[in-house]
């Protein structure tokens, strides 16, 4: 099976990468390092032995991020080498951990037998931890071949992924075989990934709440929020195709009419065209990145804009600092919505719609535990933000939750290293 998997790679590879090229022409990102894709890479500047940790894009580097830190501090002779899929994820990478002598990153390549081992002959790791739900089989077995560990950490795993991988059950079960322990954040999780065919599995929780809001994005937040005034402000965060449209149709029935509405689409390629859409409905528009830091404060946002598109990367802790209220996207379509973590950790009150099911577990504690609100629609997200925003009481009481949910859910980190410890033991 898996070689009819690794040939299907090999068929599609033209394809692949003029979807690369095509991508290039919106996010040139797309067409940097791409012999990294097809596993040649540059000589390396970490030692032998490394940590190679992969995360696939934006919100697996973010999420990482407390993981790599520990790494670093638990074995201060071992590299990171940190390998991710897209140009966003590589610029989050340098954001959090700049030029980290002990830190090298690296496009993964594409899953054929010959690229993945290519770049463990290159880099020569000494486990392989992967990020939440990236299981690629021949990276797996390019690993057992070579004696290396795998490790699925942070890992969770949605119904409809269950479903899909249960269609090619010789293949999913091969590759689970090959995963030498998995950390997952919920008990759902955990029996899910029993059924997709893993067996050393723990419920550890999630490492994303065990990233503390950096300082600097919470200033950058305040200088945002100084910049726009006092007017009530609804972020809608990560939002994806289609929601825009639905959520701007639908803001005319917002309460009070002031409100600011923060847009921040998930995918950058998608920046132009979400102010397009704004633009068509007569609304008046800001975007982020005509606002220079420098001259935030001499020039604050004038009263009649209405939204403040957020096409900026890496902000997002930023946005929410400045903000009353999230509206978390993904979710008023079947997307399976974003992670409502960040919002909770800074103790802003959380609105998501039905389809959450990519982080169904954690999304419904956090309603349970009234730090965040269920809707099913974009005049219904309207209707309870205008409800919150005005009544400041209520609104506040709701972030609190939200901050003491983020708080109890933290120490993922340690029980992850305490998994990964026995890997590493005879180093």
């Amino acid at each position: 099976m898996r070689i009819l998997y690794s040939l299907v790679w090999w068929l599609i590879l033209p394809l692949a990468l003029f979807r690369l090229w095509r991508r290039g022409v919106k996010e040139p990102g797309y067409r940097r390092h791409i012999a990294e894709r097809l596993g040649s890479f540059p000589p390396p500047t970490i030692a032998p032995g490394c940590l190679w940790v992969h995360a696939v894009s934006v919100g697996e580097t973010r999420a990482a991020e407390p993981l790599v830190n520990a790494l670093l501090a638990a074995w201060p002779d071992k590299d990171i080498l940190l390998t991710c899929m897209t140009p966003a994820g590589r610029a989050t990478g340098h954001e959090l951990f700049g030029d980290n002598p002990r830190i090298m990153q690296a496009y993964l390549p594409y899953d054929t037998g010959f690229m993945m081992r290519c770049l463990i002959r290159h880099f020569r790791p000494r486990i392989c931890i992967l990020m939440e739900t990236e299981v690629w089989p021949n990276l797996i077995a390019a690993c057992k071949a070579f004696r290396i560990p795998v490790a699925l950490v942070n890992a969770r795993l949605s119904e409809r992924s269950l479903r899909k991988g249960k269609r090619l059950p010789v293949l999913i079960q091969e590759a689970a075989d090959g995963i030498s322990c998995v950390a997952a954040q919920t008990e759902t999780d955990a029996k899910r990934l029993h059924a997709f065919g893993s067996r050393q599995v723990s419920v550890v929780g999630s490492v994303k709440f065990d990233a503390a809001p950096p300082e600097e994005m919470i200033r950058k937040g305040q200088r945002l929020r100084a910049c726009i005034g006092q007017r009530p402000v609804l972020i809608c965060a990560s939002t994806r195709d289609g929601e825009e449209s639905l959520i701007l149709d639908a803001l005319p029935g917002l309460a009070p009419t002031n409100t600011l509405l923060l847009i921040v689409p998930r995918h950058p390629r998608r920046f132009d065209e979400v102010a397009d859409l704004i633009a068509d409905r007569g609304l008046k528009m800001a975007r982020r990145s005509e606002l220079p830091e420098d001259l935030m404060l001499a020039y604050p946002l004038l009263p009649d804009i209405q939204v403040l598109l957020g096409d900026s990367m890496g902000e997002m802790f930023a946005y929410y600092a400045a903000s009353d209220l999230a509206f978390i996207g993904g979710s008023l379509k079947p997307l399976g919505g974003q992670n409502l973590i960040e919002a909770c950790a800074l103790g802003v009150p959380v609105i998501v719609g039905t389809h959450t099911f990519n982080f169904e577990a954690i999304t419904e504690d956090a309603v349970a535990e009234e730090a965040a609100i269920r809707v099913h629609s974009a005049a219904g997200m309207i209707r309870e933000a205008g409800r919150l925003l005005n009544h400041p009481e209520e609104r506040h009481r709701m972030g609190e939750k939200a901050r003491q949910f983020a708080l109890r859910q933290r120490g993922a980190t340690e029980r992850t290293l305490a998994l990964l410890r026995p890997l590493l033991a005879y180093d």
